[in-house]
């Protein structure tokens, strides 16, 4: 959410950073929370005044009645009454359009960064870097559920009598390859100096409509059923609402941390779910990163944050790229956004394994996260991106360490969390 002084002295700045994301159906909310918060500022100026005035003749009727002016205290009273009666009017008008001025600003787009290139949708998206040779070895690489069923690690038809489509059991080496995969993205994350947390994987619809806008939420959060709480989709959601409404102390600046959790999405829209395989599911788990730091510093974190995922992905012998997101790819609350990619040896392609986002001071603004510095309080940058969100990131490391043999290779860093074996065999 931007600031609306902000609005107010850039407003057309603010339309176009609206037209680069291609969503001219918002122009209008422009001018209307303009004179929304004109009104706003109208009513306040009135109310201060009648404030004044009521303040200056109630001192006057305790003279007056020290006077014996009976009929005269009477009459200022009753102007007090008629005060307090207009100021009740004024206030319930102006958090009506208080409440109308924050609907229409939660809408209006976050302002992006200058470097972001401008194009309608993710088919525009521009790549930045490659990492690994991106290989195709001489043998087929077996669709990523076959890899799993051939070791008897992947259960989609039980899953689908429990739970329905869009979940599944794995089992066997492949579960423990999931969980390894996961216990190895924590570790590392450690050793960057990220502290590790496990989140609550459930929040209230105040810390949702917080860290993301409204069309992200319909699409993906589950609602729990008459109560205020959703189960998040990241716990990115729950990080970031554990600072909701705080200041933080400036020299504990940087925070970052490292999250484990679930996460439960309906993947509403033109994706939908994967019939067959694990690449788009309601449920998976993910490791997350997680830093708010100083508005100047945001940048050199973001750069940080997306290599740790390159670095991450390049030590178990998966080929990645970066890519960069386009204007109109880039949620409402982003100001600068890179996928990271795995190469598929099957597809000769690459897909989607990680995303890095810096917000600005979005959710800051939204949820109330300040720091205390010298010259008062400020409002905090906040950033995210994916260490490994898995079975996704399972995929990427199935195909690209799939052997001729129907082996999977286990690379050193992964060993040790697979009980120091350098391969796992079909059965």
């Amino acid at each position: 959410m931007l600031d609306i002084k902000y609005v107010r002295e850039n407003s057309e700045k603010v339309k176009e950073n609206i037209k680069k994301k291609f969503q001219d159906e918002k122009l209008p909310l422009v001018d209307e929370v303009i004179e929304l918060d004109k009104k706003i500022r109208e009513y306040k100026i009135e109310g201060d005044l009648l404030r004044q005035e009521r303040n200056a003749t109630s001192g006057e009727i305790g003279l007056l009645m020290r006077e014996k002016k009976i009929e005269e205290a009477e009459a200022k009273k009753k102007r007090v009454s008629e005060i307090n009666n207009k100021l009740m009017d004024i206030e319930k008008e102006e958090n009506n359009l208080s409440e109308q001025l924050k609907e229409k600003m939660l809408v209006i787009p976050q302002m992006i960064d200058d470097s972001v290139p401008i194009g309608k949708d993710d088919t525009e998206n521009v790549e930045i870097e490659r990492f690994g040779e991106p290989i195709v070895p001489d043998y087929e690489i077996p669709y990523h559920s076959d890899i799993c069923e051939a070791f008897n690690g992947l259960d989609k038809i039980s899953a689908g009598r429990t739970s329905g489509n869009g979940f599944y059991y794995l089992m066997g080496d492949i579960a423990r390859l999931h969980s390894a995969m996961l216990a190895y993205a924590r570790d590392f994350m450690i050793n960057k100096g990220f502290t590790y947390c496990i989140p609550p994987f459930i929040i209230r619809s105040d810390v949702v409509t917080g860290v993301m806008s409204f069309a992200e939420m319909e699409n993906m959060m589950y609602k729990i059923e008459n109560e205020d709480l959703y189960l998040i989709g990241t716990s990115e959601h729950s990080m970031i609402g554990k600072f909701k409404g705080q200041i933080v102390r400036e020299e504990e600046l940087p925070i970052t941390l490292t999250s484990y959790s679930p996460c439960f999405r309906k993947e509403v829209g033109a994706h939908g779910i994967e019939e067959r395989g694990l690449y788009r599911v309601h449920q998976f788990e993910k490791q997350e990163m997680i830093v708010l730091c100083k508005p100047e510093e945001a940048m050199d974190w973001y750069n940080k944050m997306w290599s740790y995922t390159v670095e991450f992905f390049r030590s178990l012998d998966v080929p990645v790229r970066t890519l960069e997101c386009c204007s109109g790819d880039l949620a409402d609350l982003k100001v600068k956004s890179c996928d990271v990619e795995a190469w598929s040896p099957r597809q000769k392609k690459y897909f989607e394994v990680g995303s890095c986002s810096t917000l600005g001071d979005a959710q800051a603004r939204r949820l109330g996260i300040r720091a205390k510095g010298e010259n008062g309080n400020y409002l905090l940058s906040t950033l995210n991106n994916t260490v490994l969100a898995t079975p996704r990131g399972l995929i990427a490391f199935l195909e690209n360490n799939y052997q001729k043999d129907g082996s999977i290779k286990i690379p050193k860093a992964l060993q040790p969390y697979m009980g120091g074996k350098e391969k796992i065999e079909a059965r």
